[in-house]
């Protein structure tokens, strides 16, 4: 067996270990110093090489040049159609109906004829009380004359009753004759106040005779039931020959020509909504109408907490019907937003809602921000400076304070 290569190997190892191990011995052994380490100046070290090694440090991101613009910051709601007015038309007295019915869908005007009831004996009700009436009036003359003759006759027994008096106490007459005086005057008087009471008993039994007039009119005119105003009827009107009762349905009329909105805002919005306010709304069959405030309730829902709020909006032609879904858009005064992909939306370690920015240092910040409204091709954001760098793209991938490389993207808004 050879051992020369296997002592030969031994040899380099435990050269090698003494070189490594206890270099600083073996040479100081040797009678030879270590020669000092020079540190190279920061200066040789190339500009170009240390900028990419600081770069290779970054985080790469992408981020848009964003400029706040004027927005309308609306007030959106849910609410539906209602009709601008709508009624019952019921019946006040007891009787047939005499007319043809009218079928719902009709268009009316105000004053058309919707039930006819027969009259029965009323018309002969309201000529009799007509002739009481004449008769009662007819006695006041009567009455009249009799108060005046009893007041002359007072006036005469007043003279007599003077000059017995006088004649008494000059002894020209008896006292007989001065007590047949007085109590002739005292006759006169009672014939005065019995004379004023039938003139008031006549002035009673005229007002009495009007009061039965009036209630024979008001039952005749209630023997037509008509129309109040311009509109549709949702209903069919009484059939004929059917008898109605106080309370009993005639039909029921509305009007759209004119419609209203109807929503209910919030308690947190409900200052934002003003009187005369323009309006704009999108119906669930997809037709577009506008209008404005007319109505906001000063008394909240006590279930929900919101306030009522109705939008009037012309509708001549009739094709809003009452009852419809609508998507609600109040304007309100306007404000400055930026508008940003939803994607640069995030979250923070606390959990609030913002976006990442890029500071004028290239390092990231966290600016919250408030959503003001959600569209298609993205959202509207308040909360930044007029002009911001957002993140867009690596927002997910940075914490505050890291250092960027930032590729900017500006785009046309």
């Amino acid at each position: 067996m050879r051992l020369i290569p296997p002592l030969t190997a031994i040899a380099v190892t435990v050269a090698l270990f003494g070189l490594i191990m206890h270099r600083e011995a073996l040479v100081s052994y040797a009678g030879r110093t270590t020669p000092p380490q020079t540190t190279e100046p920061a200066s040789t070290v190339p500009n170009d090489i240390a900028s990419s090694q600081k770069q290779s440090d970054r985080i790469g991101i992408v981020a848009l040049k964003s400029y706040a613009q004027p927005i309308d910051n609306a007030v959106i709601l849910r609410g539906q159609t209602r009709a601008l007015r709508q009624v019952d038309l019921r019946a006040e007295t007891t009787s047939t109906v005499v007319s043809e019915p009218l079928r719902k869908g009709a268009e009316v005007k105000s004053g058309d004829l919707l039930c006819q009831l027969d009259p029965g004996t009323r018309p002969a009700s309201l000529l009799e009380a007509k002739a009481r009436l004449k008769e009662a009036q007819a006695r006041v003359p009567q009455t009249e004359a009799q108060l005046d003759a009893a007041h002359a006759r007072l006036h005469e027994m007043q003279i007599n009753l003077t000059a017995a008096q006088k004649l008494t106490k000059g002894g020209y007459t008896s006292e007989t004759q001065l007590a047949s005086a007085q109590a002739a005057e005292r006759t006169a008087q009672t014939s005065i106040a019995e004379a004023t009471a039938g003139l008031e008993s006549t002035q009673a039994g005229i007002e009495s005779a009007r009061a039965v007039v009036a209630a024979a009119q008001k039952e005749m005119s209630q023997l037509e039931i008509r129309a109040p105003f311009d509109g549709i009827l949702e209903s069919d009107t009484a059939e004929i020959g059917s008898l109605l009762q106080p309370g009993d349905l005639c039909a029921t009329v509305i009007q759209l020509d004119t419609i209203k909105l109807v929503g209910f805002v919030p308690e947190t919005q409900v200052d934002r909504v003003i009187l005369g306010a323009e309006a704009k709304a999108r119906l669930a069959t997809n037709v577009d109408v506008a209008g404005q405030v007319t109505f906001i309730s000063r008394s909240a829902d006590e279930n929900t907490r919101t306030f009522e709020v109705e939008i009037t909006v012309p509708n001549a032609d009739l094709r809003i019907r009452d009852g419809q879904t609508a998507d609600i858009q109040i304007t309100s005064p306007g404000a400055t937003a930026h508008h940003l992909p939803q994607s640069a939306l995030t979250l923070n370690n606390d959990g609030a809602l913002g976006v990442r920015i890029v500071r004028s240092d290239q390092t990231a910040g966290f600016v919250p921000v408030k959503l003001l409204r959600d569209t298609v091709d993205g959202v509207w954001l308040s909360g930044l400076p007029s002009t911001a760098n957002v993140i867009v793209v690596g927002q997910d991938f940075v914490t505050s304070g890291v250092a960027l490389a930032v590729t900017y993207q500006e785009v046309t808004q």
